[in-house]
């Protein structure tokens, strides 16, 4: 099991934080054993049942039932653990991408009880070299794509910060054997379709309650994945199987999510949200999730149909792809989704699940009137698993519009059941604020992760005050049941401090969007001899789109006066944004770097 070294005062922190309702972590909200003890259950009661259907980049359709992805799941355990000494409590790493191989992958470390670390592949081989030592993988399994590349990372310089030496065993996944390395499919296929493990746990006669002491329980460690952050080095966040369990239990509760659904997954399956959104939590609802290669706006709404899709989980970017193709799609003269599909083709899909990213009303609008289909808005973190809260279903039309574009940001929606929010003064001191005060959003509950792995100055600030502090800021509003509607204004951390006024950057971005031409805005804080930070504006304007810096500050000024306006406007072509969507602000303040001295007047 993996060593937090926390001081008692914040292993006390900690573990209030993963309270709810006053209820300890140790009070379950599940009634399942462990993941392995689920994923039988749905195997006996509903074997042909489909649950997880991969669509490859070249048509390759897969689809495989409860029962044939149980046996699967069960062969790549034995394979982990009899041919690579995969035990309960050690670290897989995978460096791939969304394959039905890299969710076997998945579930036969839960099935053993290890974790896994999946990798970002577009991330630098030094950051994946790091997290490769830091989270202490045993054995990394690669698709053949990166098969060269994780040579180099795995056996580069370490004075270039690369190398990997506590890594025993690579395997590799898909392609032809190369006879470099054990290939997977060839090994795999052979193997028995029960997972023995360490002396086959004994069961009792209902076959659920585990007696060995080598069989996983919730309170084992299920993912360890790092977070996405501009600056130092990354930072592990360790999720336990009750962690994905509970969450996923809570997105069910709040999607209202049943086994006759199917989800589809567009997103990375390397991070929380395509895991725990559009795999675990069908899992849990015994339901079926269609697993996209990677996403293709042409190709959205007709597999949407093909597959008769109920929900789907995206980024606000994906948003924006879609609205693009769509308009051009309707300017070509051709239907809106795409050749011969209409709405009457559509009624089986209910709505879209959208977080992680910053959502702008502009674009949220334009979409929701656009296609008509309604955003679950949402908010969550590593940290938290994944979804803290969500937009309810129960609203009605007007009641959704009201939250998403009346009050100045678009709501991230109520709490979900696993755990509590609430608003505490930005200082870090403990202090709880009222409805509509400005401070970090904080979060408390069962979902909570177990800690940041080796952090020790990290897990004593995060829960200094037996909270979790997420970093952002917001405030809630109540409506006339008394539910708290939560709105996320910013990054404490990109909040623009001009001469101690803050300001920020969403407020400024919703108003350089309404400027016809711009198709991306981000406010970004830059470093200013005069004021300490000033306001820069970046701006990617849409094809054939044609505007000045003076056309972006006038636009500005003449809505929100002098100080928030922005002071200098780049242009560019590149978004810099995490896999998942976030915009990354800070990494655009070097483009104003030449500004640092100059005092900007009226």
């Amino acid at each position: 099991m993996i060593d937090f070294v926390l001081d008692e005062q914040t292993a006390q922190n900690l573990h209030h934080a993963r309270h709810i309702n006053g209820l300890p972590p140790e009070h379950r909200l599940v009634p399942y054993h462990n993941i392995r003890h689920l994923l039988s259950q749905h195997a006996k009661t509903s074997p042909s049942a489909p649950y997880l259907i991969f669509l490859d980049k070249d048509g390759t359709r897969e689809q495989l039932s409860y029962a044939e992805f149980n046996a699967r799941v069960h062969q790549v355990a034995n394979l982990l653990h009899d041919d690579f000494g995969v035990s309960r409590g050690d670290t897989v790493a995978t460096i791939a991408h969304n394959h039905s191989d890299s969710v076997l992958i998945y579930f036969a470390c839960w099935v053993i009880g290890a974790r896994v670390a999946p990798q970002n592949v577009t991330e630098d081989d030094r950051r994946i070299a790091f997290i490769l030592r830091n989270s202490e993988a045993k054995v990394v399994l690669v698709r053949s794509e990166y098969l060269d590349r994780a040579a180099h990372i795995l056996n580069g310089d370490e004075s270039d910060g690369l190398g990997a030496p506590n890594v025993q065993h690579v395997i590799q996944v898909g392609g032809e054997p190369t006879g470099l390395y054990p290939h997977f499919q060839t090994l795999v296929k052979n193997l028995p379709y029960t997972y023995l493990g360490d002396g086959a746990p004994v069961k009792s006669s209902d076959d659920t309650v585990y007696h060995n002491d080598r069989v996983p329980t919730l309170d084992d460690e299920a993912l360890l994945v790092y977070t996405s952050g501009t600056t130092g080095a990354p930072k592990g966040v360790v999720l336990s199987q009750y962690s994905l369990l509970v969450d996923a239990l809570a997105i069910t509760q709040a999607q209202g999510i049943t086994g006759n659904q199917r989800l589809m997954c567009v997103l990375p399956i390397h991070h929380v949200n395509g895991i725990v959104v559009t795999l675990v939590t069908p899992l849990l609802a015994g339901a079926s999730v269609v697993l996209n290669r990677q996403f293709s706006a042409s190709m959205f709404w007709r597999t949407v149909v093909a597959e008769k899709v109920n929900i789907v989980s995206v980024v606000p970017t994906l948003l924006a792809f879609l609205l693009e193709h769509g308009k051009a799609q309707t300017a070509a003269g051709n239907p809106l989704f795409g050749e011969g599909i209409n709405r009457r083709g559509l009624t089986h899909f209910r709505h879209f699940v959208c977080g992680a990213g910053t959502l702008a009303m502009t674009l949220a609008q334009e979409f929701e009137d656009t296609f008509g289909f309604p955003i679950l808005h949402g908010y969550g973190l590593s940290e938290t698993t994944c979804y803290s809260c969500f937009l309810p279903i129960d609203l009605t039309w007007k009641e959704h519009q009201s939250w998403l574009f009346d009050h100045g940001y678009p709501s991230i929606g109520v709490p979900v059941s696993a755990n509590e929010m609430a608003i505490f003064d930005a200082t870090g001191e403990g202090l709880m604020l009222g409805e509509g005060e400005r401070g970090e959003i904080c979060v408390r509950g069962h979902n909570v992760m177990l800690g940041y792995f080796r952090r020790p100055d990290s897990n004593a600030d995060a829960f200094r005050f037996g909270w979790f502090r997420t970093g952002d800021e917001g405030f809630y509003r109540s409506d006339e049941r008394g539910r708290k509607f939560f709105f996320m204004t910013g990054r404490l951390k990109e909040l623009i401090n001009r001469g101690g006024v803050k300001f920020s950057p969403f407020d400024i971005e919703e108003v350089m969007l309404k400027l016809p031409g711009v198709k991306v805005a981000l406010a970004v804080a830059f470093k200013n001899d005069f004021y300490g930070e000033e306001v820069g504006a970046y701006v990617v304007l849409k094809d054939g789109a044609s505007l000045t810096e003076a056309d972006v500050i006038d636009h500005c000024r003449a809505r929100m006066g002098f100080e928030k306006s922005p002071k200098v406007v780049v242009f560019g072509t590149e978004i810099p944004v995490t896999t998942t969507g976030k915009y990354q602000r800070l990494k655009l303040q070097d483009l104003f770097t030449a500004h640092q001295t100059t005092q900007f007047k009226k």
